[in-house]
């Protein structure tokens, strides 16, 4: 799915919108990713989304204020998955592109580190690989978290993180409910995203995602 977008300089408009890609497999998902931050640190560039709004997050009910500090996340522990998986910062690239988790470990996911971070108020954005080329890799798993369900970060200031799952959806590529995902909460939130869906080897890509949406508790 492609997204036409520009680029301006970045600043401190709330109101900005972020284009990125998840990749899976070595494979680029682009999606339009709508970073709205509630307080005065610096998000990434802003785009121009072409995907599909559906209601915001905000909309849900448990929303209380609930939030954290920031703080790096050091270490993502989601048990009924048996995932226990270290972090890496995800940057963009001069195109607008979030830099993928390193292909070379199965074991690793990415924080968007100039959004929220896990814990502090917004929505956090965690990106894994379902796969690779060669094995099934961290969030091969994640289509199996319920309503309910629990997992942990760890971070950076010795606090633990506890979210619990409100619920899980996929997506169609060229579909995807950008101000669902990633509009922001008055409370900590993250969204766990991987690809999902059928392999096209056409487009060699996966035809949807799949998005995992939690609260902090």
């Amino acid at each position: 799915m492609a997204v036409r977008s520009s680029f301006p300089a970045e600043t401190r408009d709330p109101r900005r919108r972020l284009a990125w890609t998840v990749w899976c497999a070595g494979i680029a998902i682009v999606m339009a990713m709508s970073v709205f931050r509630g307080h005065d640190d610096p998000s990434g560039p802003t785009g121009t989304s072409h995907a599909a709004a559906a209601p915001a997050a905000s909309s849900v009910p448990h929303l209380s204020g609930k939030y954290l500090p920031r703080a790096e996340p050091t270490r993502l522990l989601i048990p009924k998955i048996e995932v226990d998986a270290p972090f890496t910062e995800l940057a963009t690239d001069d195109s607008g592109r979030l830099e993928p988790p390193p292909a070379d470990d199965v074991n690793m996911v990415g924080w968007y580190a100039k959004g929220a971070s896990p814990g502090e108020r917004g929505a956090a954005i965690i990106a894994g690989h379902v796969d690779t080329k060669t094995s099934a890799a961290v969030f091969a798993g994640l289509s199996d978290l319920k309503k309910g369900d629990r997992f942990s970060v760890k971070r950076s200031d010795g606090r633990t993180a506890t979210f619990a799952v409100d619920s899980s959806d996929t997506f169609e590529k060229d579909d995807f409910p950008d101000e669902r995902v990633y509009a922001d909460t008055p409370d900590a939130q993250v969204r766990l995203i991987t690809c999902a869906g059928n392999y096209d080897r056409s487009a060699k890509d996966y035809t949807e995602n799949l998005v995992v949406f939690a609260h902090l508790v």
